[in-house]
């Protein structure tokens, strides 16, 4: 008889002290949960040897990229309905695991294993990257880091971003314009706020694929050096910039911010780079983009920032995202990179929170890919396809409930004198009269 779904959620009940809020469909075919629910389809008994060699979303994410595990239904909202369990539930990885005590949940525990089959799990999936080599955040791991997230191919991008190329945050100045259009208005705003005028330098950290230097050049007459530690960022780029004649204006390098040495700058940009350097590393790069400014010289810095921790010590990278979307990735609160800043030197001038704004973002970018979902696993795996689909997904959830945030800070290298080359009205974004 067909019965591991009801076996399923009534264990689970038990071990977890309340009914799980969605339905099950287990590998018999059986279902049981609440009606009208998401249904979380096991299948196979290996993803519940999964989710109980690893609980949490790690455990989650491997049956999930493999295949093992899907969800029928609405994904946000099986995702929002799970994320106290998954998120929430998760605990510290680094902390032991403590025995059942309780013989009516070791009970609940030997069933859930007999269900399960035989430990351990398969390996985890291919797409997770599990080798890394040297000591956190030198140039040769953060190269690795990189490689693993950009270089999946830039078509598979074109796919899931559409003509923008951006892979930031969009502005939506209404809720019913296009993603391009969101895009460029981001690139616009950014553009303003650095005050950028024919003829300025402009150094674009983390570059991406060029649209900001080529709006940049393009729009406000700027020249644009653009660094990224993608050879497959680099190349599209370069394409991009020759076939619009504007390679006189920018260029284009895979090189790491620590080597660029040509300064000084009327502008930085930093668009959702510093999230990759890592806090033993933020105040060097602070330092860095400091000198490399001109005296009045603006940074715009754009990017995720976490709610602060009751412990800080107690931080610790997502699972899921270092394993298979950023590797070595870290978000700090908002609070600490506007001191770190000031303490290379900035004047902190403006600050912008458009959290709300990449939810919208991260949503559009999930219908791109599931329209485009048989091209996508052909373009890369279907378990990368499948890891995009829940980061995404799971990403914009984050950014609606409030558990991250992103932030656009701007910055100016303040001369002694104090002339910051500001306007009176800092949303003016002009220069001092």
């Amino acid at each position: 008889m067909a019965d591991a779904a009801t076996r399923l959620t009534a264990l689970a009940d038990k071990l977890l002290g309340e009914p799980l809020p969605v339905r099950v469909r287990a590998w018999d075919g059986s279902e049981a949960g609440p009606p009208g629910a998401p249904v979380v389809v096991l299948r196979h008994r290996r993803a519940l040897r999964r989710l109980l060699w690893k609980p949490g979303e790690l455990g989650l994410a491997r049956a999930w990229v493999a295949g093992e595990l899907d969800i029928e239904g609405d994904l946000y909202l099986a995702l929002d309905l799970l994320s106290g369990l998954i998120w929430e539930r998760g605990g510290d990885p680094k902390d032991p695991v403590h025995p059942v005590r309780d013989p009516r949940l070791r009970a609940a525990a030997r069933e859930l294993l007999r269900l399960a089959g035989p430990l351990p799990p398969p390996a985890p999936p291919a797409e997770e990257l599990r080798r890394r080599t040297g000591r956190l955040h030198t140039r040769r791991r953060d190269k690795q880091a990189v490689s693993h997230h950009y270089d999946v191919g830039n078509a598979f991008y074109e796919l899931v971003l559409g003509p923008s190329m951006v892979y930031s945050c969009a502005y939506w100045e209404r809720p019913d314009a296009t993603l391009e259009e969101a895009q460029r208005d981001k690139l616009e705003l950014i553009c303003r706020k650095l005050g950028l005028k024919e003829g300025d330098r402009l150094l674009d950290v983390g570059c991406g694929w060029g649209s900001l230097a080529l709006h940049a050049a393009r729009h406000h007459g700027a020249h644009v050096v653009g660094i990224t530690l993608s050879a497959e960022q680099a190349a599209y780029a370069r394409k991009r910039i020759a076939e619009e004649g504007l390679a006189d204006r920018i260029e284009i390098r895979v090189q790491d911010y620590r080597d660029v040495r040509d300064g000084p700058y009327d502008a930085v940009s930093s668009i959702g780079m510093a999230e990759h350097v890592g806090s033993v590393r933020y105040r060097e790069y602070a330092d860095d983009l400091y000198a490399l400014l001109k005296d009045g010289g603006r940074l715009l810095n754009h990017q995720i920032a976490r709610r602060p921790e009751g412990d800080e010590a107690a931080y610790h990278v997502d699972e899921f995202i270092d394993a298979y979307v950023f590797p070595d990735g870290e978000l700090a609160p908002l609070g600490r990179t506007l001191s770190t800043l000031e303490d290379a030197g900035f004047e902190a001038r403006d600050v912008e929170a458009i959290r709300e704004h990449y939810g919208l973002t991260l949503r559009q970018w999930v219908r791109n890919l599931e329209a485009g979902w048989e091209r996508a696993v052909r373009l890369t795996t279907p378990g990368r396809a499948r890891v995009w689909r829940l980061y995404m997904a799971a990403s914009a959830l984050s950014f609606e409930r409030n558990r991250i945030g992103v932030n656009q800070i701007l910055a100016v290298k303040t001369p002694e004198g104090g002339g910051s080359g500001m306007g009176l009205r800092s949303r003016s974004w002009g220069s001092a009269p």
